[in-house]
């Protein structure tokens, strides 16, 4: 017998409207899906074994999707047309209107697929790609491939091993292989060093303005609660007190550059006048922005 998923799958007003396809092999199984779901339809799905769900169809500006079940109505995140779901992840979605849709779902043996990424990537950095989750939606090249795994499915013409190697492809081209080092800070319940950098460069594109966990979080492609604990574990603060220190790194880029005065330098980062930003400022560096800036000078 060939690997079967396990997986707790809970769905309210989504129905399959043609025949399931599907396959077993040795170490993963193939889900072929044709189904119909109406305004307000949604599930609630969460399997130890890794996943790829690959849509043949734009389903973004219909369906959303959250790690818990309050977020999905709320500020739940467009559903894009492929997903790499890490073992033991949970997934609500939620569709806004009537919709029939398509897709395919592979399941994997976690032993198998990491040993299939370890001899590239490293033990380590296999591992923690296997828990990274991914959302893509400019899919192009893997849609042709699942569209071949899907009639391999419906009508098996070749040894299993082409369809694991389709697979294997679906793989390669979704997952994130990034640097092992984004990959390893990930697996340890973090943010990774580029989801970092994306962060700071949205607090400097916005001129200092604060920026709300919730668009921070879904800049990184996180639940905003996910994202409040992998923030909180990587930088040891809130988004708020982050966003606060990296809006007085501003600052002082500014009190170096230029001649302008402190109230002008307020006003340019949002705070209330001059007194606002002396008091956030001193709670950071300890002295007044016209006393760093003279001492900046001397140095």
């Amino acid at each position: 017998m060939g690997f079967l998923h396990s997986m707790i799958c809970e769905t309210d007003g989504i129905q399959a409207i043609a025949p399931v396809q599907w396959r077993s092999f040795d170490d993963m199984c193939a889900v072929y899906w044709h189904a119909r779901a109406t305004k307000g339809a949604g599930g609630y799905y969460i399997s130890p074994d890794p996943r790829i769900m690959l849509f043949f169809d734009d389903i973004s500006g219909r369906a959303r999707m959250a790690e818990d079940a309050e977020a999905v109505t709320t500020a739940g995140r467009p559903m894009l047309q492929a997903l790499y779901v890490p073992p033991g992840r949970p997934m609500w979605t939620r569709f806004s209107d009537n919709h029939k849709f398509s897709h395919l779902d592979l399941h994997f043996n976690r032993r198998w697929l990491q040993g299939k990424l370890a001899p590239v990537l490293g033990e380590a950095a296999a591992n923690a790609a296997i828990l990274r989750p991914v959302e893509r939606q400019d899919v192009a090249p893997l849609i042709v491939i699942g569209h071949t795994l899907a009639r391999e499915l419906a009508t098996p013409s070749r040894h299993p091993l082409f369809a694991e190697s389709l697979a294997m492809s679906l793989i390669s081209g979704l997952l994130d292989l990034s640097e092992e080092a984004d990959l390893i800070e990930l697996a340890s319940g973090g943010l990774t060093p580029m989801q970092m950098r994306r962060l700071r460069a949205m607090v400097a594109e916005s001129g200092g303005a604060r920026l709300s966990t919730g668009v921070l979080a879904e800049a990184v492609g996180l639940s905003e609660s996910w994202f409040t604990q992998a923030f909180k574990k990587t930088t040891g603060k809130t988004p708020l007190q982050w966003q606060q220190e990296q809006r007085i790194a501003l600052v002082k880029e500014l009190l170096l550059r230029g001649d302008l005065s402190i109230a002008s330098v307020a006003d340019r980062f949002g705070f209330a006048d001059q007194a606002h930003l002396t008091r956030v400022f001193r709670q950071y560096e300890g002295t007044t922005p016209a006393a760093w800036r003279r001492e900046q000078r001397l140095s």
